[in-house]
């Protein structure tokens, strides 16, 4: 078995990567920005099955945006799946905010993890860095990249552009003997493991509890945080993965009007305050100029997308659930650990 890092110990899909890397028999790290968080890591581990004992896991100190503790976290480690990002629910200010962690933290990554002879780095990018401005009206494969320099994309969209941009660069000119392996996720939902919720996750819970009115003209990718922490697992070891990126999907894209109705569908009286209403697309950009959360929706009002994930099938004999299943274990954890507002 090998020792495995895994940046971002605290967020919901490192603590996934983490629980099947457990039950694979793996070693573990983890970096988190704070120790304090150490006890509420191990309690997601536990919520989500894992059996914690101290030399399974070992949790270290790092930040994106210094050097401070990567040596040591790195040390000895024979993978990394470099998870961490930045990924708020509002714009903000600065689109520096996002893109100097994402970009500079990955290539910090990338230069500790060859010069201490790491294998490979498995890199969670995002459908961010291959869907978004550039005017393709079909349907998305790994051979497409988001333009970051079109106005209409937004600083995450930019900022995860930039970081895999980055890390190709890097590995070209200066990776040595290190691989690279890069999984695009689109947007991942899944059962919960504690009460700090994921951005995508806010949109099922703001649909359970009825604080949404309606449903914009939206359509996005669905992907179990399970799946997704299976195709990261198979990316590090695969000897196929080496050098490639993977889109990673669960099926059809879907509209916001068809995930409120397979709540409605599947859940019954459990999503009674879900609704289905289509809501004008004027009506969410005079929403915008009071919601700052409904601002980065406004350029993608309308466009129906669609993306495949054959390659991760074709290449690592990945199958994720279908993308109702992913929608559903979210609103049932939801439920089950008493997050809803009543």
């Amino acid at each position: 078995m090998a020792r495995v890092l895994v940046t971002g110990g605290t967020g919901f899909l490192g603590a996934h990567c983490i629980i099947q890397l457990l039950a694979a028999g793996h070693e573990v790290r983890a970096t988190v920005r704070d120790l304090r968080r150490k006890d509420a890591v191990e309690a997601m581990l536990r919520q989500g099955g894992a059996e914690i004992t101290t030399d399974q896991v070992a949790l270290f100190a790092a930040d994106l945006t210094a050097d401070a503790g990567w040596n040591e976290a790195i040390a000895n480690c024979d993978y990394i799946l470099h998870v961490a990002s930045p990924y708020p629910r509002s714009i903000p200010k600065d689109e520096n905010e996002l893109i100097r962690p994402a970009r500079d933290g990955t290539l910090r990554v990338l230069r500790v993890a060859r010069d201490a002879n790491v294998k490979r780095v498995v890199l969670t990018s995002s459908f961010a860095a291959i869907g978004y401005g550039n005017g393709h009206t079909g349907i998305f494969t790994e051979n497409d990249w988001t333009d970051p320099d079109d106005p209409t994309i937004q600083p995450y969209q930019r900022s995860k552009t930039l970081a895999e941009r980055a890390a190709w660069a890097f590995m070209n000119r200066e990776g040595g003997a290190l691989e690279l392996a890069v999984v695009n996720p689109t947007g991942i939902l899944g059962p919960l493991l504690g009460p700090d919720l994921s951005t995508s996750i806010h949109l099922i819970k703001r649909m359970m509890e009825g604080s949404t009115p309606g449903c914009p003209d939206l359509w996005f990718g669905v992907l179990d945080a399970r799946d997704a922490a299976d195709l990261h697992l198979r990316a590090m070891t695969d000897p196929a993965a080496a050098g490639e990126r993977f889109l990673a999907t669960a099926g059809h894209f879907m509209s916001v009007t068809q995930v409120a109705q397979t709540l409605k569908d599947r859940l019954g009286n459990a999503a009674c305050a879900v609704s289905t209403r289509q809501l004008p697309n004027w009506l969410l950009r005079a929403a915008a100029l009071f919601d700052p959360e409904v601002r980065p929706l406004l350029p993608e009002l309308g466009k129906r997308k669609n993306a495949t994930a054959a390659k991760a099938q074709r290449l690592l004999g990945w199958t994720p659930r279908s993308p109702e299943d992913a929608i559903i274990a979210t609103a049932t954890s939801l439920v089950e650990l008493k997050l809803l507002k009543s």
